[in-house]
């Protein structure tokens, strides 16, 4: 970890703030020398949001919130709202940010596929499991394409580290914290990573069952707040779109893309694409986190695992 970091957190707290302020602390001030960043308090009842699925609590306006969050800030930093010129210049200013994207590349796509001392599971449960992804020949294919496009794609200002805890809520209030991460990459590692962290909040809940809760009904508003996050994003990220379509955004010129049938068949194709990166970035963030919190804390290891 750089120090740097603190300079890049700061950067994109600010430009995702400016973007989405409902759903990202202000900054106040910012040291760069110190590493000093001073930002509102995010005060009680918030918890980060990992907490909050574990203690089996819902949030009935995450997926709203969320979508919001990612569609705005994913939207307005990318060429579907900026000139390449604009865009090439906020790409080579967090580009610096070179060390905390490789620490990336090592943890979520390197270490899981070889033996590593930074790699853990539930040992021995799932010494077996992590042997066959070392072994997994398919696997470490696709997961060569998805590093490829994770270090070449600059797609958008992405948060960079989007899991659940990296998100402080409360029933009618979503706050996204701490993108040290930040740089321009694909959007749908975003989006993947946070709908992966609550597929794995999903599998963790039968080691929090209890006799008094089973989480059943839980588990179901789980899938129902992953099925609902994508969807509003998407109804949000295209309402962006279609409201700025004759704007400065140089993707997709509105001179040549120049009538609805023409437009709606583009985006019915980034969509569709944007939905497959973000599936297999959150599979990639899945295996890289199976020995969190979601996991790690319940009374039951065998259930879990």
């Amino acid at each position: 970890m750089t120090r740097e970091r603190a300079y890049f957190e700061a950067s994109a707290l600010r430009e995702h703030g400016r973007l989405c302020p409902d759903h990202v602390p202000e900054v106040y001030h910012f040291d760069r020398a110190m590493s000093l960043i001073g930002m509102r308090y995010i005060k009680p009842p918030h918890i980060i949001l990992r907490k909050g699925l574990i203690a089996g609590v819902e949030y009935p306006l995450l997926a709203e919130h969320m979508a919001d969050y990612m569609a705005k800030t994913l939207f307005f930093t990318s060429l579907l709202y900026n000139s390449t010129t604009e865009h090439k210049k906020q790409v080579a200013r967090y580009c610096e940010n070179v060390e905390m994207c490789r620490l990336t590349e090592q943890v979520v796509f390197s270490d899981p596929y070889m033996v590593s001392k930074y790699n853990r599971w539930n040992s021995p449960l799932l010494d077996k499991d992590a042997e066959a992804v070392r072994e997994d020949d398919g696997l470490k294919l696709e997961i060569a394409e998805l590093k490829s496009m994770f270090i070449e794609r600059a797609q958008a200002l992405i948060h960079g580290d989007l899991h659940t805890g990296s998100i402080m809520v409360t029933p009618d209030s979503t706050q996204v914290i701490d993108p040290e991460f930040a740089f321009y990459a694909p959007m749908g590692y975003d989006i993947g990573a946070f709908l992966g962290n609550l597929i794995l909040a999903y599998f963790a809940q039968d080691g929090h069952a209890d006799q008094a809760n089973d989480r059943k009904a839980y588990k179901q508003w789980i899938l129902k707040t992953i099925e609902e996050s994508w969807n509003l994003f998407q109804q949000k990220f295209l309402g962006l779109w279609n409201k700025h379509k004759d704007g400065n955004g140089e993707a997709y010129l509105p001179a040549i893309y120049n009538n609805p049938e023409l437009l709606s068949v583009v985006q019915k194709k980034y969509m569709t694409g944007l939905l497959h990166d973000s599936l297999g970035f959150g599979s990639a963030k899945m295996i890289r986190k199976t020995s969190l919190n979601d996991c790690s804390t319940k009374q039951n290891l065998i259930k879990c695992a």
